[in-house]
């Protein structure tokens, strides 16, 4: 007899147990979500803002660490503009370029 109320109250344990597991997993699923994928959709909508709003004559820095002004603008390629002499220009994806400086409308 007091092995059948062991056997009855260790299925129950086991029971609980996977639910707690359950909840667990939830648990740690919600922290990566928050903590990595979030941010990181975050970060891509405000690249793609920030390309979409580009236009010729910004200034922008590449992934390279380069600083250039934008002259022409393609489908997914813009034509930048390095240095002070005008004769160094290079095509580039728009998906090379990090940051971007408005040009002044004064």
């Amino acid at each position: 007899m007091n092995g059948i109320l062991l056997a009855n109250g260790a299925g129950e344990a086991g029971f609980f147990g996977m639910g707690g597991m359950i909840i667990y997993l939830i648990v740690i699923f919600g922290f990566i979500y928050m903590f990595m994928m979030r941010p990181q959709r975050k970060e891509r909508k405000r690249m793609q803002d920030l390309l979409a709003q580009l236009a010729v004559g910004d200034a922008v820095m590449t992934s390279s660490g380069f600083y250039g002004t934008v002259i022409d603008i393609n489908d997914d390629t813009v034509i930048i503009e390095f240095g002070n002499n005008k004769n160094c220009r290079i095509p580039m994806q728009k998906t090379a370029i990090t940051q971007v400086e408005k040009a002044s409308t004064d």
